[in-house]
């Protein structure tokens, strides 16, 4: 239970940290993004470092199954709050590399039109 509430404490400081890089300026975007990604490998990692840590004790238990089902449901409900954030940050890198092909195309349009 102490491991669920200090994930989910990681978990809401990585949020805030997004949203407050959010604010920056859209020249350091990739860094951001890539700072972002650094950071929920990191929890994924951790998360799985616990997954495994459960699955060697509940091979010393003597009900074995419904430990490794608990340790697969723990592992589940930890990852999936990552999921989302992933996502949205698969969406700024979207939006951001179209950004800058729009920019590039308009700045080869204005270089033709010009004589």
């Amino acid at each position: 239970m102490k491991c669920l509430c200090l994930l989910a404490l990681v978990l809401s400081l990585v949020g805030l940290q997004v949203r407050a890089q959010s604010a920056d300026s859209v020249d350091d975007v990739p860094a951001r993004i890539a700072a972002a990604r650094e950071a929920l490998n990191t929890q994924r990692q951790a998360i799985e470092e616990q997954h495994e840590a459960r699955l060697r004790a509940c091979w010393q238990r003597f009900a074995v199954n419904d430990c490794l089902r608990e340790a697969r449901r723990s592992r589940h409900a930890a990852l999936d709050p990552l999921r989302p954030k992933e996502l949205d940050l698969n969406a700024q890198e979207r939006e951001w590399r179209t950004r800058q092909r729009d920019e590039r195309l308009r700045n080869k349009q204005e270089a033709v039109q010009q004589p």
